[in-house]
């Protein structure tokens, strides 16, 4: 997965590297002047190698999910509808499964197509649909570099991306309370250069509904970055005023890191070791453990916790955060590496030297 991915992690976390090819994000590769540390002390803790690493999501599914979606892949769409229908009024948990939903559709719809052909104006069924088509918009352009991209493939992504908008709209009018299909619409803002004031129009509608939803605030982050619709100061502010408005346990805490993160071009770690950045871990730490251990997206600020962390030389709770996630790769700051494998190799390679630094205290 999600970069900026074309789902945006957001969307299921991961299809695209297109924010791979926007992001320019200077990663701290070398933060540590021991070098690599000896894997097989992480190991000897119980955690994973880099081949063991999956590098599809950033953490384990919601229980029953895997099930259900092997199910769709073979056709069974009540499945897929059964899904969102238990699901219900949880925006959160909605807009994820949609968007995996979204992903298979993307691959093969003959199963939706079937649900539609039985429920015509089912609104689970639209808000699949919407989503699936913002993802075939990323596959037709492709994850490469403008460069490298015909204009065949921006032609069909341009095409795609204005289909969507009609699909959006749709199932924003079958379902007026579901945040999803306005949440959807930012990757559409993305691709078509939506001005601000398009985007202030979207973030009305979603926070009208779900003035907490982590995908909606995520995504918007990503249009206000410099990267894209925004600019550096833009994104903070966005990211603390958010931060500062969320209830504990809504994950939020995470969007002032991600806007560091995005923006960070020094070639060293000490502008993450400062009162205000230990202070936002420090939040981000309480936002983890205040929220539900099921949430669909709690890896996601896991991944970044650990990050930063280690990055601090707070070793031991590194090593606690890491310890939730392993096995799942899909999540800033390692989804910005590229293929799977350099992924789970700069993961891994973090990862060792939190494990190492407490393993050396214990022996000290």
């Amino acid at each position: 997965m999600t970069v900026l991915l074309w789902i945006l992690a957001v969307l299921a976390v991961p299809t695209l590297a297109i924010g791979v090819w926007l992001a320019g994000v200077f990663l701290k590769e070398f933060f540590r002047p021991s070098g690599d540390a000896d894997p097989d002390t992480a190991e000897a803790m119980g955690l994973l190698p880099a081949e063991r690493q999956n590098a599809k999501y950033a953490g384990p599914l919601p229980a029953g999910w895997d099930a259900t979606l092997a199910a769709v892949r073979g056709g069974d769409w009540k499945a897929a509808a059964k899904l969102l229908q238990d699901i219900g009024r949880d925006w959160d948990r909605r807009s994820r499964a949609a968007g995996l939903l979204g992903e298979l559709a993307a691959d093969d719809d003959d199963w939706l197509l079937a649900w539609e052909t039985d429920r015509p104006d089912d609104p689970d069924a639209a808000v699949v649909r919407c989503r699936s088509t913002v993802i075939l918009a990323g596959n037709l352009r492709g994850g490469k570099q403008a460069k490298h991209t015909t204009r065949e493939q921006f032609d069909g992504f341009h095409r795609m991306l204005h289909r969507s908008r009609e699909e959006i709209a749709r199932a924003a009018a079958l379902n007026p309370d579901d945040p999803t299909p306005y949440v959807t619409e930012i990757t559409v803002a993305l691709g078509l250069g939506y001005p601000n004031s398009e985007m202030d129009r979207l973030w009305t509608e979603i926070t009208a509904r779900a003035p907490h939803h982590y995908e909606g605030h995520y995504s918007a982050l990503q249009y206000w970055c410099a990267k894209w619709r925004g600019s550096e100061q833009l994104a903070k502010e966005f990211a603390e005023r958010a931060a500062e408005n969320a209830p504990l346990g809504s994950l939020l805490t995470v969007l002032p890191l991600i806007a560091h993160f995005e923006h960070d071009k020094s070639d060293d770690n000490s502008v993450d070791r400062t009162p205000t950045m230990i202070g936002r871990v420090d939040a981000g730490l309480a936002d983890a453990a205040a929220a539900d251990p099921t949430h669909p997206r709690l890896p996601e600020l896991r991944h970044l916790l650990a990050y930063y962390l280690s990055l601090q030389d707070r070793d031991a709770a590194a090593l606690e955060q890491f310890k939730l996630v392993d096995g799942y790769v899909n999540a800033l700051p390692w989804r910005y590496r590229g293929s799977d494998e350099e992924m789970a190799a700069f993961y891994c390679r973090i990862r060792n030297m939190s494990a190492q630094a407490v393993a050396d205290a214990a022996n000290a």
